[in-house]
């Protein structure tokens, strides 16, 4: 693989991973796609699996205490575990063209929810009975390409959560799917040994990351970092749409 390839992966995770320090989640919205570019979408997918359950294991260890509504947090976390089996085997069955323009689509979708409804917000009430169906279509999205904030972190963002409650409570959500994901991309064939060691060593740009989001977090404006952000994920999928049709 060339050098720029491997460092443009590099910047990728951990660009998502400052993502990820500063608000808590949304590492595979960037590291994913940017893995799909470099790699595929089967192989970015099989490593994120992996980087989330190393990344989210530490995150709720941490702030599982501070979860307000632990029946909210695992019902929606539960029925998206659910969800990512059969995301998964569409991962493995459908063309790899399919799954690049589906990812763009994904990435295209999470844009215009952040840029048409910013103040979309849902009650506790409304949010215990939407949180499994809405954690099913995560899943199922987690599943079939490895980025489920379109709808997890918009959900839990209208629910207008504190930011430990929603660091905890989207921990509990990506580990729940994580115990059903990673069985299954292993029965598929799409997470292997060889895979599973790339994303222990992409753990090292993640956590760089995460330590420098944090920091981030604390001296600059949110709406700026999150405009930021919006345009690094329109480039990424334009670039994803191109390679799918060109």
């Amino acid at each position: 693989m060339e050098p720029s390839l491997i460092l443009f992966a590099f910047l990728g995770i951990a660009m998502g991973g400052v993502l990820k320090g500063a608000t808590g989640a949304g590492a595979p919205v960037i590291g994913v796609p940017v893995l799909a570019v470099v790699f595929d979408v089967p192989m970015a997918v099989a490593i994120f699996a992996v980087l989330n359950v190393i990344s989210n294991t530490w995150q709720m260890t941490t702030f599982y205490s501070e979860i307000v509504d632990l029946r909210l947090a695992w019902s929606h976390a539960l029925a998206a575990a659910i969800g990512v089996v059969p995301g998964s085997i569409l991962l493995a069955t459908l063309p790899k063209e399919v799954l690049t323009v589906a990812m763009a689509a994904v990435v295209f979708l999470y844009i215009g929810l952040r840029l048409t409804r910013p103040d979309w917000r849902l009650t506790r009430v409304q949010g215990q009975r939407l949180g499994p169906s809405l954690g099913f279509i995560g899943g199922l999205l987690q599943g079939a390409g490895g980025v489920s904030a379109p709808v997890s972190v918009s959900f839990l963002s209208a629910l207008r959560l504190g930011r430990l409650d929603f660091i905890g409570t989207i921990s509990v959500f990506f580990l729940a799917m994580a115990a059903f994901q990673i069985p299954t991309l292993i029965a598929l064939g799409i997470l292997s040994w060889e895979r599973a060691g790339l994303a222990v060593l992409a753990a090292i740009p993640l956590f760089m990351g995460m330590s420098l989001g944090t920091w981030i977090a604390r001296r600059i404006s949110k709406k700026a970092f999150d405009q930021a952000v919006l345009v690094l994920l329109a480039a990424i999928a334009i670039k994803l749409t191109w390679d799918a049709f060109g």
